[in-house]
């Protein structure tokens, strides 16, 4: 069972957790507070939004932060600030061997190199990564970032991390941040649909008991359902208001990748 909180509300939960007896375990990795109960069992998680610490409980005024989508031949990455993404880019190669299905990379380790049409797939996506790595050097250089949500399967990692223009963080930098939720094939419309989903608080429940196993949790979820503001709020936690997005021009026609490929899901680095 999972519900979604607007981040106003998110802030409400975690104030009243703070002020409550629940013993909880913050998680900096996945930036989620466990909830336990008194013989220490985790009950439920609390997934906090993006832009709400777990040291303060009220949400930072200032948030910048990059949300870089990685899958075999597409890219999908921008900055935003604030929940406003104010430059984005979507980036495609030719990485695709069309009649498997199968990425270059993904072919190698089964069946070597192959032949002129294997080079320029390896070349594209050693330029592939150069493109992204560029754009995210422009990032870091014009402006001051907090957080990087990263979705990136286990395969891409090196060529990320070992490119010619390399990134501007490493693989231990405390700010990137494992987005938890399968990304489609990255397009534009999907970076914005992970910037509001990472924008909201999760809770997921963990037992066939739900909610109801933190009574201050339930009596919170309780309380918020008996208003209407409150519904009209739950309703639109996947919502953001007044979007300004900046956006870039790109081809949409794209072939010859599964987005449901689950190599390409995230994966522990």
């Amino acid at each position: 069972m999972n519900r979604f909180l607007p981040k106003d509300k998110a802030a409400e939960l975690l104030r009243t957790l703070e002020a409550s007896a629940v013993r909880t375990e913050y998680d900096p990795d996945k930036h989620r507070l466990a909830l336990l109960d008194e013989g220490g069992n985790e009950q439920v998680y609390f997934r906090l939004p993006l832009p709400l610490p777990y040291t303060g409980i009220a949400l930072e005024k200032h948030m910048n932060y990059v949300i870089l989508l990685i899958q075999s031949g597409s890219c999908a990455l921008g900055y935003f600030e604030n929940g406003r993404c104010l430059d984005h880019k979507v980036f495609r190669s030719y990485m695709v061997r069309k009649k498997q299905g199968k990425s270059q990379i993904k072919y190698l380790k089964t069946k070597g190199k192959s032949r002129a049409g294997s080079r320029v797939r390896l070349g594209e996506t050693l330029e592939f990564f150069e493109n992204i790595n560029g754009r995210l050097q422009e990032y870091f250089e014009e402006h001051e970032v907090q957080r990087i949500a990263i979705s990136c399967s286990k395969t891409l990692i090196p060529y990320l991390f070992n490119s010619k223009v390399r990134t501007p963080f490493t693989k231990d930098d405390p700010r990137l941040y494992k987005i938890p939720k399968h990304i489609h094939t990255p397009i534009y419309d999907v970076l914005l649909d992970t910037n509001r989903f990472l924008q909201c608080g999760e809770l997921i429940s963990l037992t066939d008991t739900g909610f109801a196993a933190v009574p201050v949790l339930q009596d919170f979820l309780d309380q918020l359902s008996s208003t209407a503001a409150a519904e009209e709020d739950l309703n639109d936690a996947y919502t953001l208001d007044d979007e300004v997005y900046i956006t870039d021009d790109w081809e949409d026609d794209f072939t010859g990748h599964d987005p449901d490929d689950e190599e390409d899901t995230i994966e522990d680095w």
